[in-house]
């Protein structure tokens, strides 16, 4: 509660009333935004780009103390990575600001008309969805990317971020409260849960009395659980990242080396890392010993199949349980599969719906991969870790969602809205 009354101590309010009166700044923020004109938005966001390079000092400290006190509890690398900042991270957060600032206003957007044949016509206009409760847990950028998604799109953002990065967001959150302010705009839009207490966490999930429209919850698989279960308003989520990298016969030796190694090397803590590859029967004796060297000499662990361990010393056998698993570390499920229709079924089986990448020159299975696997993101000779807002030219995202329903893969400013139907008539009743 420490936190809560350096915020509201003057009011001495229960931990419920302070999430509440969140819920109710943010409601009028959201009023206001839904009217903003789009040109503010802008220069909020180009102002907090620069708030966030002025600061990169006090960011970098904020981050360094959240770094000691996440390496004294002993956390795991890759939770590590998800939590540090450096210079080129900033960078990122700048450069995702200004893109996602330079965006086209996606608010107001007629997304189709048509006439009725009794003379009236029709049209389906974007608008804004409200509130949007975003609850993230190591990654301080998600504070920059949601909350300059939210407000390009005209919603209002309550951001809940975890203990551990507590100190790198609250320095990135003022960065966005000066470019509103600077602009004109509701300082409320952006808001940040002043407190690190857990049950702050199922307040929002609650709604706040109504206040919160969409959650999207952007962390490891327990958080997202919780979210699933308990929330009362909609999410936005994906549960894991079980991704799959598919070798085919005809794949380009050297592009399926690097291609692999990026795929699950370059940062093996995201959520669009690959866990599982699959590898044609036909190339094993050509791809598979370079492609597997290849991640190896990178320091990557191997739990193959049966094929896999016998021509692989290095390799472990795989278990049930691996083709089940996201590691989130420089481990690797690999399986030999007879054909792409092979590799497929184990996707649909085992893939969470995330993202699943196929390397190969056929056309026919390119086609077969594209039409038969339902994940939200399926690509063709390129890495899973593609699977990324800002890759997308969406300037950043503010989650990845692998259901059907509004929005699916990188939640970008469009996803951040939703439409009403204008009518307009010339007197016409309905017999």
């Amino acid at each position: 509660m420490a936190i809560i009354q350096a915020v509201f101590g003057e009011q001495g309010q229960s931990l419920e009333a302070t999430m509440l009166e969140l819920g109710r700044r943010a409601r009028a923020a959201a009023a206001v935004l839904a009217f903003a004109d789009p040109a503010a938005k802008v220069r909020a966001l180009h102002a907090a780009a620069d708030a966030l390079d002025s600061r990169r000092d006090d960011i970098m400290s904020a981050n360094a103390l959240d770094m000691r006190a996440a390496e004294g509890k002993g956390i795991s690398k890759a939770f590590l990575d998800r939590l540090e900042l450096n210079d080129k991270r900033i960078d990122g957060m700048i450069e995702g600001l200004r893109t996602i600032a330079d965006l086209p206003d996606p608010v107001g957007r007629v997304l189709a008309e048509w006439t009725r044949p009794n003379g009236m016509s029709i049209r389906r206009v974007s608008t804004p969805l409200g509130v949007i409760g975003v609850i993230f847990e190591s990654r301080p950028n998600v504070t920059a990317d949601a909350g300059a998604l939210t407000l390009k799109a005209g919603n209002a953002v309550i951001l809940r971020g975890g203990s551990d990065s507590v100190n790198s967001t609250r320095v990135i959150y003022h960065c966005l409260v000066e470019g509103l302010i600077a602009a004109g705009l509701p300082a409320d839009a952006i808001q940040i849960v002043p407190t690190t207490d857990r049950e702050a966490v199922g307040l929002m999930l609650r709604g706040l009395g109504g206040a919160i429209d969409v959650i999207v919850p952007r962390g490891g698989k327990t958080l997202v659980a919780r979210v699933q279960d308990e929330a009362r308003v909609p999410v936005f989520a994906h549960l894991e990242g079980i991704c799959h990298t598919y070798i085919d016969k005809s794949a380009e030796l050297d592009m399926a080396v690097a291609v692999t190694v990026n795929a699950k090397m370059r940062r093996t803590g995201i959520c669009g890392a690959t866990e599982t590859l699959l590898v044609h029967e036909d190339v094993v004796g050509t791809h598979l010993k370079p492609v597997i060297d290849a991640l190896i000499a990178k320091g990557c662990e191997i739990r193959g199949d049966a094929t896999v361990t016998s021509l692989i010393p290095e390799a472990i056998p795989a278990t049930e349980q691996d083709w089940h698993t996201e590691y989130e570390d420089a481990i690797l499920s690999v399986k030999i599969v007879a054909d792409v229709g092979a590799a497929i079924a184990h996707v649909n089986k085992y893939s969470s719906h995330h993202t699943e990448a196929i390397l190969t020159e056929d056309t026919a299975s390119v086609a077969r991969w594209f039409n038969e696997i339902d994940s939200a993101i399926l690509l063709h000779n390129a890495s899973t870790q593609f699977a990324d807002g800002g890759e997308f030219g969406f300037g950043g995202e503010i989650g990845i969602a692998t259901g059907k329903f509004h929005a699916r893969g990188p939640v970008g400013v469009q996803q951040l809205t939703s439409f009403k139907y204008l009518v307009e008539g010339t007197g016409q009743t309905r017999p």
